[in-house]
């Protein structure tokens, strides 16, 4: 039998690896059953503003239970090591931490949304006290907002997210993900500061993961945008059946 810490081994081993994880983010059952019978998969990680999406609450206004349930529906669809995009931890980061691992969660993104340094380093150290109290190998991947909400041009960004992220890898983090540089230069200093312990998202104008890997980032994934671009196919076949169309030939049968 698989238990949780067996899951969450796997996936340490797997953010450990020379070879760049890459997680497709999935939002409810079937799209983790689809993403999960891909040959190339080998974890999961929910999309938190695709969850909130499906119910009607906009990224980060998601209440606590629904995350929680969200992340539970996924584990519990797939074998695979899952990991839940849990926004910043809520009002208790070590009990939303606690419950998420009694629902077979093995790791988490959790943002500091810049909160004060201080602050934030707390809240992770609380995690993985948590996470160590529950016997199990949680895989943290500590999120900084620094170039999402910092103030300041690239380098004072780039200066902040390290600071955060070194901070946050010294409480016993995983994983430091810092999404919004896409820059050659930029990820390849923060992988450097790291210690190629670095996580990244995979927007619009990113570099393929290949070459994230060369550069030593050990995570990619991809957030909302599958959820969008699984939307604009939806939107895509209604056009076309309101213009005459028909449903194509090679869709995949009913199970």
């Amino acid at each position: 039998m698989t238990t949780t810490n067996d899951k969450a081994l796997a996936l340490k081993a797997l953010h450990e690896a020379p070879e760049i994880l890459q997680v497709v983010n999935v939002w409810d059952a079937v799209s983790a059953k689809v993403v999960a019978d891909l040959p190339g998969t080998r974890a999961l990680a929910t999309a938190g503003h695709s969850i909130a999406a499906s119910h009607g609450y906009p990224d980060g206004g998601m209440p606590l239970e629904l995350a929680l349930a969200g992340a539970k529906t996924v584990a519990d669809a797939v074998e695979l090591p899952v990991s839940a995009d849990l926004d910043d931890g809520y009002d208790d980061p070590a009990e939303t931490i606690r419950r998420a691992i009694g629902f077979g969660i093995v790791g988490a993104n959790v943002e500091d949304r810049m909160r004060p340094f201080e602050e934030a380093v707390a809240r992770v150290r609380a995690i993985t006290a948590a996470a160590e109290a529950e016997g199990v190998a949680f895989q943290l991947n500590a999120r900084t907002d620094a170039f999402l909400r910092g103030e300041g041009d690239v380098e004072h960004k780039l200066g902040e997210a390290i600071a955060r992220g070194r901070a946050f890898l010294a409480e016993g983090a995983a994983l430091v993900f810092v999404p919004g540089p896409t820059q050659r230069d930029v990820v390849e200093r923060l992988a450097e500061a790291f210690g190629g312990r670095l996580s990244i998202i995979g927007l619009p104008g990113a570099l393929p993961a290949a070459d994230y890997e060369r550069m030593g980032v050990a995570r990619i994934s991809y957030g909302p945008l599958t959820q969008r671009v699984a939307l604009r196919a939806l939107r895509d076949l209604g056009s076309s059946l309101y213009a005459g169309g028909v449903i194509p030939e090679d869709t995949p049968p009913l199970n």
